[in-house]
């Protein structure tokens, strides 16, 4: 039998290891069918156990916009010509069981727990992933937005989100209107390992250093007057950042989420 032979260069692999935030867009709208392709494949993402449970609203009000920009504390939000917000959706779920009889105000319902939670969350991120590279395709640009989770309260009440969904992730997408370079990524043999983690930290370590180098030779285009920290300090800074207003469990608790079970 002979051996299968693969296309490494197809398009589908160019598009991801070209991948790079875009945080500048043309005035250019995106067409109506190119929209309605790219919510189809978020639609064709994998989902957990089939229960679709991550919805995602797009924003088209410049004021939802504006606030969503003030959150993020990034001005470029609330220029993106399409932008959505992914959230993990069980209220669409409980409904549904609620109208077969299901007690969902008992201790019985499920939905609501810490391990549909995360599931469902891991939903949303596949679809919003699935959309981005599908965009890319396109020759469109897109930047993930984690900075919206600054006040997830007030992202919650900006949004109407409704009990039993939490916001996610937002994607930021349009035409390119700047070319960052490709960030450099850590080797391979500090982030896949064969069969068991490492046990040494000397494994993990010891080949950062060139890593950090060529992350510290990289200018982000936010700030073109210093190359960006390397990836150990950045690390170390983050490993002691304030997270004040930023952590999941009361937020999640006043959504009806119940994460201690």
């Amino acid at each position: 039998m002979a051996n299968t032979t693969y296309d490494l260069h197809n398009p589908t692999i160019a598009t991801l290891l070209n991948r790079r935030s875009i945080r500048a867009f043309a005035d250019e709208s995106i067409p109506d069918d190119v929209v309605d392709t790219l919510e189809s494949v978020a639609q064709h993402a994998a989902s957990s156990q089939y229960l679709n449970d991550w919805s995602a609203i797009r924003v088209t009000d410049p004021d939802v916009a504006a606030r969503l920009a003030e959150i993020g504390r990034q001005p470029y939000i609330a220029q993106a010509p399409l932008l959505y917000v992914f959230v993990l959706d069980e209220h669409r779920n409980a409904r549904i069981a609620a109208a077969k009889g299901v007690d969902v105000d008992s201790d019985a319902f499920t939905l609501n727990g810490s391990y549909r939670f995360s599931q469902a969350q891991n939903d949303a991120v596949l679809a919003l992933h699935a959309m981005e590279t599908a965009a890319y395709s396109l020759g469109l640009g897109c930047v993930i937005l984690g900075s919206l989770l600054n006040d997830v309260d007030g992202l919650i009440d900006l949004l109407k989100l409704p009990k039993y969904t939490y916001p996610v992730l937002g994607l930021a997408i349009g035409k390119p209107a700047q070319e960052p370079a490709l960030k450099p990524r850590m080797p391979k043999s500090v982030q896949f390992f064969e069969n068991e983690y490492p046990q040494s930290s000397d494994e993990l370590l010891t080949t950062l250093a060139d890593f950090d180098a060529d992350v510290h030779k990289y200018y982000d285009l936010r700030n073109t007057e210093r190359p960006v920290d390397a990836f150990s300090d950045q690390i170390a800074n983050n490993a002691v950042a304030n997270m004040d207003g930023r952590t999941v469990g009361e937020p999640a608790a006043r959504q009806g989420f119940r994460l201690d079970r």
